[in-house]
Order: structure tokens, then C-alpha cells, then sequence
């Protein structure tokens, strides 16, 4: 009987043989699993790499396109960022590029499972949108005060008033702190704060513009009314005050009369403090 128990039980028993193979693939994973969200970071590190330089390239030949370095040319913003070896073109492109890396690098640390870092993760993609519009708000103000400042300077440059030249640089940094407060505000700095800054900016500028331009609004008025009447036009021989000569030009601001080879630039407002003379045929 005990023989027999034996034969069963043996039969009933898988038989191994030496030669089968043994499941080693489990074994050989594990060591692995713990390196697994290096390598997914790791892997989209890389791929945010490569996403950021091709975005680079893309939006530097888009720029170039579009006739942004010829619009730029010759502005404060782009000789300032020459001296450190980039251009205008070269900083929009890259904080594009920038910022999507930084985007990759915030989801790839994500993946290493580290709860703390995680909410940061979340709190820093949804804040770099805004980020990015700041920046470009910022750059695109600082250019566009640099370019209307030129042109104000140049619209001025033959009105030989002390006051003229100080209009170019009022109207420069107008724009560029009006660009500034809507960066501001795209980072969340509170509306009311805005507001009240922009209040106060406007009010001391139409204050001290009043009280600094105060010739010069007074010259282009009496400008205005002398184009409106013409007591005098381009020719005639006219005095005003201790000058005489031929009128040349009249614009909103000034006269130009031309006596003995040499052109006087007449204020307008000496027109009304100090009379007109005109000398007839």
C-alpha cells in the first residue's frame, strides 16, 4: 500500500527537467522600476530639446519675413541689445523657445511622482502663457515708444524750440510705461493698482507737459490761427518784433523769414506779443 501511495503521489508531481527554462525576465525588471520616471524625464527633456530649437529657427525666419529687423533698425532697444551680441529678432525668437523648454521641463518633473513638485508643476505651467505675453508686450512697447520717439523727433527737428526737444522722449517712455502696466497686469498684479498708477502717470504728464510746453502750445496756436487767416503768406515782407524779412515757410509753429542770407525760425506766438507788420507792394 505504501508503495502504491508513493508511485501516485510521484505521478501527480510536475516533472522538471534540468534543461527547461527558468522565468528570469520579472527578476531582471525590478532592479529597473525605480529608474523608470529618471528615464521619462530624461526623455522628455530631450524632446523639449529638440522642440524648443526647432521653434527657435521657426519664429526667426517668420520675424525675418515679416520685415521685423528692417522695422527695428536703428531704435534704442535694438542698438542696446547689439552691444551684448543679439538683435531684437534673436530675443523673440529665443523667449519663445525658452519658455516652451522650461514647459517641458515643469511636465517632465512631474513624472517623478513627487507630490510637492507636482503642484509647483501646475502652478508654473499655468503661469508661463502669461509669462510669455508680458515679455512680448514688454519688448514690442519698448520698441514701439523707440520708433515714436523717432518720428516725433523727426516731425520736430525744424522747430528750433527748447521745448520740442523734450517731446520725443515724454511720448518714448508714455508708450513703454503704458506697455509696461499691461505686462503687469498679465502676471496678476491687481487691476485697481493699474489703474490708479496709469491715473497718476496722465495726470502728471498733461500737468508738467502744460506747465513745460507751455511756449510751445502757445506757438502752435497762434500757428493754427495764422494758417486759418493768412495775415501774411510764403513771399511777402513782413517785421516781427526785431525781425524783418520774407516769409519762406509758415508752419504750425514757427515762421521762417529770410533777411540779408540769413533765415530766422520766428515763434508763432511773437506774432500775437509782439504784432505783425506787413509791408505792402
Amino acid at each position: 500500500m505504501c508503495g502504491l501511495l508513493t508511485a501516485v503521489t510521484a505521478s501527480a508531481l510536475p516533472t522538471v527537467s534540468p534543461h527547461s527554462p527558468v522565468p528570469v525576465q520579472s527578476e531582471v525588471l525590478t532592479p529597473l522600476v525605480p529608474f523608470l520616471p529618471l528615464a521619462v524625464f530624461g526623455v522628455i527633456l530631450l524632446v523639449g530639446g529638440v522642440v524648443s530649437y526647432a521653434l527657435i529657427s521657426f519664429n526667426r525666419r517668420l520675424l525675418e519675413r515679416l520685415g521685423v529687423p528692417e522695422t527695428v533698425e536703428g531704435t534704442a532697444f535694438e542698438r542696446s541689445v547689439r552691444r551684448l551680441g543679439v538683435s531684437t529678432v534673436a530675443i523673440l525668437a529665443r523667449l519663445s523657445g525658452y519658455l516652451s523648454f522650461v514647459a517641458f521641463v515643469v511636465v517632465g518633473f512631474t513624472t517623478l511622482g513627487v507630490d510637492s513638485v507636482t503642484a509647483v508643476s501646475t502652478v508654473v505651467v499655468a503661469f508661463l502663457p502669461r509669462l510669455f505675453v508680458a515679455a512680448i508686450v514688454l519688448v514690442v512697447g519698448l520698441i514701439v515708444g523707440d520708433k515714436l520717439g523717432l518720428l516725433v523727433d523727426d516731425r520736430l527737428r525744424g522747430v528750433k524750440l527748447p521745448e520740442a526737444g523734450l517731446l520725443a522722449p515724454v511720448v518714448k517712455w508714455s508708450t513703454v510705461y503704458v506697455a509696461a502696466l499691461i505686462a503687469l497686469a498679465q502676471v496678476g498684479v491687481a487691476t485697481t493698482a493699474l489703474i490708479v498708477l496709469l491715473a497718476g502717470y496722465l495726470a502728471s504728464v498733461i500737468v508738467l507737459g502744460a506747465v513745460a510746453f507751455r511756449d510751445l502750445l502757445a506757438s502752435g496756436s497762434a500757428g493754427l490761427y495764422l494758417l486759418l487767416t493768412e495775415p501774411y503768406a510764403i513771399g511777402d515782407r513782413v517785421r516781427i518784433g526785431d525781425v524783418e524779412g520774407v516769409v519762406q515757410e509758415i508752419d504750425v509753429f514757427a515762421t521762417h523769414v529770410e533777411s540779408d542770407e540769413e533765415v530766422y525760425l520766428v515763434p508763432n506766438r511773437r506774432a500775437f506779443t509782439d504784432g505783425v507788420a506787413r509791408k505792402l507792394d
